[in-house]
């Protein structure tokens, strides 16, 4: 099975794009409602974490159920990501380093090294 390391973004594109063609369900998928379905997937994720302390994390990483069920809602995630990169017509890997350049001037290291605080705070 291809992983991170030889899986490009185009190509998980055209998985979801199969996926979706398959069913015919481009005409669920207009922006508004892709974006609401990326929410209630994060808040799934959200959910999982939901009155945990660290160690409690750790350990429900550390059960293969657990660790399953965290990986299939940040898949369901990244589908839904991918699916409104292909309806609005974002390259993700553009947008991600454009995004990357300008939190790079908003948060310059000297700066902002060890510090958890908004670029207009530092």
């Amino acid at each position: 099975m291809p992983s991170d390391s030889d899986t490009t973004v185009a190509a998980l594109r055209q998985v979801c794009q199969d996926f979706c063609d398959a069913r015919d369900w481009r005409q669920y998928h207009d922006p508004k409602d892709v974006a609401l379905c990326l929410s209630v997937e994060v808040g799934e994720i959200l959910d999982l974490f939901r009155f945990k302390k660290e160690a409690a994390i750790d350990s429900d990483l550390q059960d293969p159920a657990r660790r399953e069920r965290l990986a299939d809602e940040m898949a369901d995630v990244l589908y839904w990501l991918l699916m409104l990169s292909l309806r609005c017509d974002v390259d993700l890997s553009q947008a991600l380093r454009q995004k990357m350049a300008k939190n790079e001037a908003r948060y310059p290291v000297p700066l902002a090294y060890g510090r958890n605080v908004k670029y207009t705070d530092l």
